[in-house]
């Protein structure tokens, strides 16, 4: 199954609400929307890249937990960024300070902003110029770290603020750097 987008432009422009809305009515969907309003209908992951997202989840969460220094959110959490999009990352953190600032109702929700640092891994139902364009995005929007992990090349990319993105082999040890102090997450092939 390949990722839908739908143009809703010439019909509709959905609001935040109204976009949180549409979530809610359809939870077996999995949706996000551009900034120029278009709906993205994601599809499923399997199995393997299912398991390599709950491990990069769990590594993340584990380090956090040590540290206590924000909050790890997964896949199905979306988050408005600055530039109006809805995009859900599948791993993601956000220093405390800034989750904190928010209110209560907009933690419950979709959280207004962008994360400090996102994973996105590459399955076999993505495109991966398409997860390039979004890391650039999240990047433009304020992202200060950034892993595209693509297993079926051995890569991974490395995305900073002001800086050119780095390709690396898998398998490595990545840092979380002066974003995630302390963090380190080891990528072997599968």
């Amino acid at each position: 199954m390949n990722t839908v987008v739908l143009n809703l432009e010439s019909i509709a422009h959905l609001s935040d609400e109204q976009f949180y809305q549409l979530c809610l009515a359809n939870r077996d969907l999995s949706l996000e929307m551009n900034a120029v309003g278009e709906l993205i209908i994601v599809p499923p992951v399997g199995g393997e890249s299912g398991n390599q997202e709950a491990g990069l989840i769990t590594d993340l969460e584990i380090w956090n937990r040590q540290a206590k220094l924000g909050k790890v959110f997964s896949s199905s959490t979306i988050f408005i960024l600055p530039n109006g999009a809805k995009r859900s990352p599948d791993a993601a953190w956000v220093k405390l300070a800034r989750w904190e600032a928010l209110t209560p109702e907009q933690r419950k929700k979709f959280p207004p902003l962008v994360p400090d640092f996102a994973i996105e891994l590459c399955s076999e139902t993505d495109q991966l110029k398409s997860l390039q364009e979004k890391m650039q995005e999240y990047i433009e929007n304020g992202l200060r770290l950034g892993w595209l992990i693509n297993y079926q090349d051995a890569t991974v990319e490395i995305y900073r603020q002001g800086k050119a993105v780095e390709v690396i082999q898998i398998p490595t040890i990545l840092s979380g750097e002066d974003v995630l102090p302390g963090f380190e997450m080891q990528l072997i092939l599968y």
